[in-house]
């Protein structure tokens, strides 16, 4: 399988162990970032009309590719999924979404017809975070996190495109373990206020994805002998966390 994300450093968070995961569990998923820093729908729009060479081509693991356009992406390879999604602080504000994003999809269904298009959603802030565009949220963590999964939701009905809950888990994981409640002392899944952390945080994405993608649960005992710097009982509230989303979706 191949998935390729339009996207920027949250759809690289949200791949950083997908591959990984995927190997130790026996369904080889092959990922692609198109990555541009705080990238949004509009500028992504702007890049495919003025063809911009801008984008940082990322494969497995986030491993730097090449500079690249949309456009030679596009042609270059034949991808499963085609992930897109807003930039983090514009997530939870629908109005900014159109008419980018149904632009951009027409432009992407031209060169990949074959691929199934989803909407990757994002996660809200940190509690405390001195992101800027918190203020729209009037930085409150569980307001962002309501108004991305509204708009994530009706954007997918728009464009008749699935949801990667990748928000969603996070949140309820914030929310019901332990583990990861920073008000109970737990670990936080941002390492920045936004960024999710390099190991539980984008752990936690990349399982969304995977369970999306494949409808199985990973092998957390394979992954951890390859990656003994998890915890694999902290893994397996993840994936609890995981399961429990998409019981939700069925």
């Amino acid at each position: 399988m191949k998935v390729l994300s339009i996207g920027n450093s949250f759809s690289r968070d949200g791949q950083r162990w997908l591959h990984a995961i995927s190997v130790t569990s026996g369904e080889v998923i092959d990922t692609f970032n198109l990555y541009i820093g705080s990238c949004s729908l509009k500028m992504h729009w702007n890049c495919i009309e003025n063809n911009l060479c801008d984008y940082d081509k990322e494969g497995n693991d986030s491993e730097f590719i090449c500079k690249t356009t949309i456009l030679d992406t596009l042609k270059s390879d034949k991808f499963d999924i085609i992930t897109l999604q807003q930039v983090s602080g514009d997530s939870g504000r629908p109005q900014t979404y159109f008419p980018y994003l149904t632009d951009i999809l027409a432009f992407v269904k031209e060169y990949q017809p074959q691929a199934k298009i989803c909407l990757h959603e994002t996660w809200s802030y940190d509690i405390g975070s001195s992101h800027g565009d918190f203020k729209y949220y009037n930085f409150d963590q569980g307001e962002m996190y309501r108004r991305i999964k509204d708009a994530n939701d009706l954007a997918g009905k728009l464009i008749g495109a699935k949801i990667i809950p990748a928000g969603d888990v996070i949140q309820y994981l914030r929310e019901n373990t332990d583990e990861f409640n920073v008000k109970k002392g737990g670990l936080s899944l941002n390492h920045d206020g936004f960024h999710l952390t390099l190991d539980y945080g984008r752990f936690a994405a990349a399982l969304t994805w995977y369970k999306f993608l494949t409808g199985k649960n990973a092998d957390l005992e394979a992954f951890v002998k390859l990656n003994p710097q998890f915890n694999l009982e902290l893994l397996r509230v993840i994936e609890n966390g995981v399961n429990e989303i998409y019981k939700r979706y069925s």
